[in-house]
């Protein structure tokens, strides 16, 4: 199960870089909630895997200027290797949200849900690409295994 996970994040890792470089290339004409929405999929990566290592987070919905978002992206990526390298995936970790609710979940649940939530925003982003005239890049998951 590591070894899907580590697909799965090295799969997303991919495609946010190469969608780094066309906000980049397109950030004037995008919809005002484009590159703040693409900011908190990144934010949410790094909240989470703190909740797992108990390190400081961002926030929730902090920006990041295009450029940053490359760096930001790696450390999550990289932060996200090492804790399927060093924590079990059956392991329950006990955090609190946004509102200071306690919650308990395993690696796993979090890690699913942080792969889900990816994909769920990635596919809004891709939709504001189309609405203001620009071809997105390709991101299917088969297609990255092709």
């Amino acid at each position: 199960m590591k070894t899907f996970f580590i697909d799965i994040f090295t799969y997303h890792h991919h495609f946010n870089q190469k969608l780094i470089d066309q906000l980049i290339a397109h950030e004037k004409r995008l919809p005002d909630r484009t590159i703040p929405l693409f900011c908190h999929t990144l934010n949410a990566h790094q909240i989470w895997n703190s909740r797992i290592t108990k390190k400081d987070t961002l926030g929730v919905h902090q920006i990041h200027p295009l450029e940053a978002c490359k760096s930001l992206d790696r450390e999550n990526y990289q932060e996200t290797l090492q804790i399927l390298e060093e924590r079990a995936l059956d392991e329950m970790i006990v955090y609190g949200n946004s509102q200071g609710t306690e919650f308990t979940n395993t690696v796993q649940e979090i890690l699913f849900h942080v792969a889900n939530h990816f994909s769920h925003h990635k596919g809004q982003i891709i939709s504001d690409f189309r609405q203001s005239g620009i071809a997105p890049i390709k991101t299917d998951y088969i297609l990255y295994k092709r």
